[in-house]
This record gives structure tokens, C-alpha cells and sequence, in this order.
């Protein structure tokens, strides 16, 4: 395993400055990293295309900017790992970083699609189920490999309506050093572990990426995988998480908080709420406030003898393909996928 001089940066910002905008601004987007962040020279770095395609390319930033179509795209990218704190306190522990409803940043993206850079490789593969699009960060080393590497399906890669981008801007912006500059991978609802950082190489091949957070990591596993042991048996046989659930949680009250009434009496709740993959959009986002008997959209009014009560409020949301959180979704070890409701407990009314 890799040494590393220091720790990898891991944050996620304070929800309640995550939700103050729609687009997520650059400094409150979450950084998750398995390795430093390296230094790159954005007038030299390359970016290699290889595997089954026609034609090798060696792309520079400028050409990604100057010989394809540019579009911007806004979308989320979110962590697999996201909200992994609820499960770890609501169900059992699990491994990994305790994150909270945060790890989640909603951005506009610049670049060219991956599909457009494909095409001028000239793909040589059939699209079928096993055929891959692997992306590889090989400047900085990591803590469970030399180096960073994700794959997504060559089918979903080669979707024009998937929108999956050469990101060389965020909010308008070049790309930070800590959001991947000079070149990222951006994958529309697929987890962010997918969407790689600082690209260098990109691999049409025959399966999966071989790099072990592919293999090892982000992947549900099945409940009676209970530790390391347990679960070395289901990791090769367990698929990768790429698309991310249906989800929603309500950011602008903690558990025991307080809310007050506004002028007319009413208790307003808000979040976030995220598709599942590219189902979207989210079409419907319900609130209960007991114990999800019943459930109202938007807003909640309560009854003037309810002041001083506590309450545990919950929100669900359906996207435009019909798929609706959970209470609870399934425990795994790694703490992935976490969707059951949002959740604000024991909230005092005033």
C-alpha cells in the first residue's frame, strides 16, 4: 500500500450554506481525494486516448478547448458516501468517512462531451454489456493503489443525451487544482468516484477499470458482508456503483433544532433533493411530520397547540421515472447509496 506524506483532503461544507444557492459555488463544493492533490501545468498536460479505438489521440488543453464543441452542462455530482453518517447512527456502523448530507455539489460544467472525443478516436468495440470507458488520474499516488482509475459503460459514454464531459470549467471558471484543473471527467448520476480528476488517460476497453477503488470500493454489498473478512468474498462479484439513488434530505434544521413559525403561522422545511442516475428530474418531494403517516408537498402548517412540541420531520422524494426513496435503504459495509429519508429528529415548533 502507498505512503503518503500526508493526509488526502476530505470535506464537505455546512449544509445550510450547501443549499443557499442552487448553483453550488466553487468554494463550498465537497473535496474528496484518496491521494494529494498534484501540482499540474496546464500548458503541457496531455491527455491520452487508447484502448480499442482507430486512431491514438494525445490531447492537449487547448485543443479540447479550441477542436470540439463546447457545452455547459448543470448537473450534481455527488459522493457515493454521501450521508453515510445517517446509516453508520440509524442502522449500524459501517467503514468510511462519516459524512453528512453534504458531500453533494451542484455545478455547471464547460467542456467538451466524451462522446465527441470518442468518436474523433474512432471506437472499435461493440457497446455491449461488458464494454467500458476507463478513466486514470496517474499523477499522484493514492492510498490503496499507484494511482486513481473509474469506468463507466462504453453505452452510457457514447449517449449524447448522457452529456458526459471533458470538464474544463466549473461555474464559468477554469478548474481549481482541489476540483481536478486542468481536466476532469464529469459523469451526470453516476457517483462522483466516477467522475475522475486530473485525466490523463482514457482507455476504451473490454471491462471494467482494474484500479482497486473500482474493485474494492464503492460497490452495496450484500448485508452479511460484515467486516474485511466477510467481504472479500463479494467484492469481485458485486457490480460497481454507477448510478446514484433517488434522494432528498432536509438541510435547514438539524436533529433537536429548533424551527419558529413565520407571520402566518407556518413551518417551512427545505433541502435538496437528486434523481435517480438520469431518471430525472425530481418531479414530487413530500414532507411528514408524523412518522410518515401522512404527507404533504412544500410546506407544512400546524395547529397553534402544537408550539413547544417536538416533532421528527421526514422527506421522499419520486423522480420522473417513478422511483421514490425509502424509509430506510439497505445497510452495506462501506456505507454507500444511503437514500431513506430525510430526517430531522426531535425539532422543537415555536
Amino acid at each position: 500500500m502507498p505512503e503518503l506524506p500526508d493526509k488526502p483532503l476530505n470535506r464537505e461544507p455546512a449544509i445550510q450554506d450547501l443549499i443557499a444557492s442552487f448553483i453550488t459555488p466553487v468554494k463550498e463544493g465537497y473535496d474528496r481525494n484518496h491521494g494529494m492533490l498534484p501540482e499540474l501545468d496546464g500548458r503541457s498536460h496531455r491527455v491520452k486516448v487508447e484502448g480499442a479505438v482507430r486512431k491514438v489521440l494525445e490531447l492537449s488543453i487547448l485543443d479540447l478547448q479550441n477542436d470540439f464543441e463546447q457545452h455547459d452542462v448543470v448537473c450534481a455530482l455527488q459522493c457515493a458516501g454521501n450521508r453515510r453518517h445517517t446509516m453508520r447512527v440509524k442502522i449500524k456502523e459501517v467503514q468510511g468517512i462519516d459524512w453528512m448530507d453534504a458531500a453533494v455539489m451542484n455545478c455547471k460544467w464547460t467542456g467538451p462531451k466524451l462522446k465527441d472525443v470518442l468518436e474523433r478516436a474512432g471506437v472499435s468495440l461493440d457497446q455491449n454489456a461488458e464494454a467500458h470507458v476507463a478513466f486514470a488520474c496517474n499523477a499522484t499516488l493514492c492510498q490503496e493503489d499507484t494511482w486513481y482509475g473509474a469506468s463507466i459503460p462504453l453505452s452510457r459514454a457514447l449517449r449524447d443525451d448522457a452529456d458526459v464531459l471533458l470538464a474544463l470549467k466549473m461555474n464559468d471558471e477554469p478548474l481549481t487544482k482541489e476540483h481536478g484543473f486542468p481536466v476532469r471527467i464529469v459523469t451526470p448520476g453516476i457517483a462522483g468516484a466516477r467522475a475522475v480528476k486530473w485525466l490523463d488517460c482514457i482507455t476504451v476497453q473490454t471491462q471494467e477499470s482494474t484500479n482497486f477503488y473500482q474493485q474494492h470500493d464503492y460497490k452495496v454489498l450484500p448485508p452479511e458482508a460484515t467486516d474485511a473478512e466477510s467481504a472479500s468474498k463479494f467484492w469481485g462479484v458485486t457490480p460497481a456503483v454507477q448510478e446514484m439513488p433517488v434522494n432528498s434530505t432536509i438541510s435547514n434544521v438539524e436533529e433537536g433544532g429548533t424551527l419558529e413559525r413565520d407571520a402566518h403561522g407556518f413551518v417551512t422545511i427545505s433541502g435538496y433533493a437528486l434523481p435517480s442516475g438520469d431518471d430525472g428530474p425530481v418531479v414530487k418531494v413530500e414532507v411528514s411530520s408524523d412518522g410518515g403517516e401522512s404527507w404533504v408537498q412544500a410546506e407544512l402548517l400546524h395547529g397553534e397547540g402544537e408550539a413547544g412540541s417536538t416533532r421528527t420531520f421526514y422527506s421522499r422524494a419520486t423522480d420522473a421515472a417513478g422511483n421514490t426513496q425509502p424509509q430506510r435503504s439497505q445497510w452495506n459495509l462501506r456505507g454507500v447509496c444511503y437514500n431513506g429519508y430525510g430526517e430531522a429528529a426531535d425539532v422543537t415548533i415555536k
